[in-house]
C-alpha cells in the first residue's frame, strides 16, 4: 500500500504492508498552493522511489490513500472548493494518480485519514474518538460507533470554521469573522506573537519560543487552547466522544497548549460527558496522516468486493 499525506506546507508518503506496518517513508516541504500537478506529480516521484527502496515495483502495488487539508467528495475523492488549496477545486485527484499508478486510489480530507491512522495504531477498542489537528488550519475527524462520519458532503467535523465568542473581528480566508482557525491555528498565534516584537512566522517558531521558556509564547499557546476547548466543549455535548486526540505541530508545544483545551472543556461541558473523557497528545505524531491514509487503501483492497475480483483473475 501506498500512504500519502498532503498538508498545507508538507508532503509524506509511506509504503506499508497490509497490516499497516510502515516499511518505508520520505517527506518533503512542498505547499500546497503550486496545484494539483506539481503536487501530484511529487507524489508519484516520492512513491516510485519508495517502492524501489523496499524492493518492490509498481506491480505489487495494491491500492494508493490518499489525504488533502480541505473539503472532499468521498464518492468521486474530488476536492470542494477547498480554502486553502487554490486550483484544486473538483480536480480528479484519483484519475491522475490512477494514470500513473495503475492501482485504485481513495482520497480523503487529512484530518479524517489522520482519526484513522490513531485509532488504528493507539485506540483499536474505542468506538467513539475525535481527533483534532491544530496547525496550519484546524479540522477535526470523527469516530462514532467505530464507523468514521464524514457527513452528507464530506465536511462533517470541520470545526475550524465555527465562530469563537469574544473576538474582535479577525478575518477568515473562509469570508467570515473570528472562526476558530483564524484565532487559534499555528499562523494565527504566530501573528499575535509578532505583534509582541517576538520572531514567529508559524508553528515552528512558537515550538521554539515555548520551549525556550518564553513567558509570551506560553501564555499565547495557552489561550489558542483555551479557544479550541470552546469549540471542543460544544462537540462534546453533541457526539459524546470517550476519546479526544490532539494532533497537528501546535500539539508539539506540549502540554501548555493540550491545558488550555482540557480547562475550558472540563469547566464548561456537563460532568456525565466528561466523566469518562480522555483528552491526549496523538500517539502517532506526524506519521497520523499516512497510517490512515494506507489504512484507507486497505480496507478497499481487502473489501470483500475487491477479493472476490482477484480470485476471479486468477481462476
Amino acid at each position: 500500500m501506498l500512504g500519502v499525506d498532503i498538508g498545507a506546507s508538507h508532503l509524506q508518503v509511506a509504503v506499508t504492508d497490509l497490516t499497516g506496518h510502515l516499511l518505508s517513508q520520505s517527506a518533503r516541504t512542498l505547499e500546497i498552493t503550486r496545484g494539483p500537478e506539481a503536487v501530484l506529480e511529487a507524489v508519484v516521484e516520492l512513491g516510485t522511489e519508495l517502492l524501489k527502496g523496499t524492493g518492490r515495483s509498481l506491480d505489487d502495488l495494491l491500492a494508493v490513500g490518499i489525504g488533502l487539508p480541505g473539503p472532499v467528495e468521498h464518492r468521486t475523492g474530488r476536492p470542494i472548493n477547498p480554502p486553502i488549496m487554490p486550483g484544486w477545486n473538483s480536480y480528479d485527484v484519483p484519475g491522475y494518480l490512477e494514470a500513473r499508478f495503475h492501482v485504485p486510489v481513495l482520497v480523503d480530507n487529512d484530518v479524517n485519514i489522520m482519526a484513522l491512522g490513531e485509532r488504528n495504531m493507539a485506540w483499536p477498542q474505542v468506538d467513539n474518538l475525535l481527533f483534532v489537528k491544530v496547525a496550519t488550519g484546524i479540522g477535526s475527524g470523527i469516530v462514532s460507533s467505530g464507523m468514521l462520519q464524514r457527513g452528507a458532503d464530506g465536511v462533517a467535523g470541520d470545526i475550524g470554521h465555527i465562530r469563537v465568542h469574544g473576538g474582535s473581528g479577525v478575518p477568515c480566508h473562509c469570508g467570515n469573522t473570528d472562526c476558530l482557525e483564524a484565532i487559534a491555528s499555528g499562523p494565527a498565534v504566530a501573528s499575535k506573537l509578532r505583534q509582541l516584537g517576538l520572531e514567529a512566522s508559524g508553528s515552528e517558531d512558537i515550538v521554539e519560543l515555548v520551549r525556550a521558556g518564553s513567558t509570551e509564547a506560553i501564555h499565547a499557546v495557552r489561550q489558542a487552547g483555551r479557544d479550541v476547548g470552546e469549540v471542543l466543549s460544544a462537540c462534546i455535548s453533541l457526539i459524546n466522544p470517550s476519546v479526544i486526540v490532539i494532533g497537528g505541530s501546535m500539539a508539539l508545544t506540549g502540554e501548555h497548549f493540550i491545558a488550555g483545551i482540557r480547562e475550558t472543556v472540563y469547566s464548561r461541558t456537563i460532568p456525565l460527558a466528561t466523566q469518562h473523557l480522555r483528552i491526549v497528545h496523538s500517539n502517532s505524531g506526524v506519521d497520523a496522516g499516512v497510517l490512515g491514509a494506507s489504512m484507507l487503501a486497505i480496507h478497499h483492497a481487502m473489501s470483500p468486493q475487491r477479493i472476490d475480483a482477484m480470485v476471479s483473475r486468477l481462476s
